[in-house]
């Protein structure tokens, strides 16, 4: 339904604007002169100029993004020594405060969504269910199954994906599918409250080429589902509802860092995305309902704050990096040098960010 992608774009836009709120509401407490809010890159298309701090708030056409233009922020700008409102002018801890504020505001906005989440449809159970995430249009399971299904058994034996309950134990979907040997199985099926069985002819795996793939040096079959995990909800007091979502952020911050560790490591594949593939994701868990999407809000709010940590020229943590330098020796940085450091990192992440858009498009996988 067309509500999906409205919740989706209306979810990107969240990200991009709570991170550079961060930015322009700690900037202003510290006497800062913001010039530009923009949510988005390039000239803008709408914009308005506030009449009470002379910021020009706008939307721009290229959606990687946005930024807060605060005076004197441009290394290369001149600035009167004599202007208190530029940022050069400003002491070191209240640039700090100020370019540490966006990736400690998308924590803050975790925190509060997840907190909404807990407090109005409580925690997730112990135990889940397999759930259908995506149906591929190539597989049996097309017309059959839809997105937001619940599965509840295989062959008529129940079945969970996590967890015990109610005598169920967990058990995984692929094998009960594989002792099949490709025979037809037969789902049983939750939809918006009904049950139902729906019979399935699993497809052998085979590569782009036609080849059968192994596991465990056997072939396998596929029913044509991307799977995900379904939970209950159970209700929990508003204090334990406030604890696990200050926690949130740290769990997801925790396995940020597993997955990093294990891409880099080979045990995972790297799959980047640009906005043009976090807005399908969007889209995907807000057909799913209104928890999954926004708990991916949630979620990727702290990705973005933790990528913005990164010490990368361009981002936050890059400048944060100089600023520390400036701390700690007591003297600024070579202005040319830390305009050189950024505009290269800058030009770095427009290529990346090209290349991933390009790829989120099929132009290349």
């Amino acid at each position: 339904m067309f509500w999906f992608y409205v919740a989706a774009l209306f979810s990107l836009a969240f990200l991009i604007v709570v991170h550079e709120a961060g930015h322009y509401f700690v900037a202003r407490r510290c006497g800062m002169k913001i010039e530009r809010f923009s949510i988005g890159f390039g000239p803008g298309i709408l914009k308005r100029k506030s009449k009470k701090t002379g910021t020009t708030f706008q939307i721009a056409p290229i959606p990687f993004g946005g930024f807060v233009e605060i005076r004197g922020m441009n290394i290369a700008e001149d600035v009167d020594p004599d202007d208190r409102a530029a940022y050069p002018n400003r002491p070191t801890w209240q640039r700090f405060i100020t370019i540490f504020a966006g990736p400690a505001t998308n924590y803050l906005s975790a925190i509060v969504v997840m907190f909404v989440l807990y407090a109005t449809f409580g925690m997730q159970s112990t135990w889940g269910w397999y759930g259908v995430a995506e149906v591929k249009d190539t597989y049996d399971a097309h017309g059959k199954l839809d997105p937001g299904d619940r599965i509840l058994a295989v062959d008529h034996q129940p079945l969970l994906a996590r967890g015990d309950h109610d005598g169920v134990h967990a058990d995984s979907l692929v094998k009960r599918i594989n002792a099949k040997a490709g025979q037809p199985v037969t789902l049983t099926i939750e939809r918006d409250g009904k049950r139902f069985d729906v019979d399935i002819q699993p497809k052998l795996a085979k590569d782009d080429a036609g080849k059968e793939l192994l596991q465990d040096g056997k072939p396998y079959y596929l029913v044509g589902i991307v799977p995900t995990e379904q939970t209950e909800f159970v209700d929990v007091p508003l204090s334990e509802a406030a604890a696990n979502a200050a926690y949130f952020p740290i769990d997801q911050t925790v396995f940020i860092a597993s997955q990093v560790r294990d891409i880099f490591s080979g045990k995972v594949k790297a799959d980047p995305r640009g906005p043009k593939g976090i807005f399908d994701e969007f889209a995907k868990a807000w057909k799913l309902g209104p928890f999954t999407g926004l708990y991916l809000v949630a979620a990727l709010s702290v990705y973005l704050g933790l990528f913005n940590l990164l010490p990368i020229p361009a981002l936050d943590g890059g400048r944060l990096v100089f600023l520390l330098y400036e701390m700690v020796t007591r003297r600024r940085a070579n202005p040319k040098i830390e305009a050189m450091v950024h505009m290269a990192g800058i030009m770095v992440l427009g290529v990346v960010m090209i290349l991933v858009t390009m790829r989120d498009f099929g132009v290349f996988s």
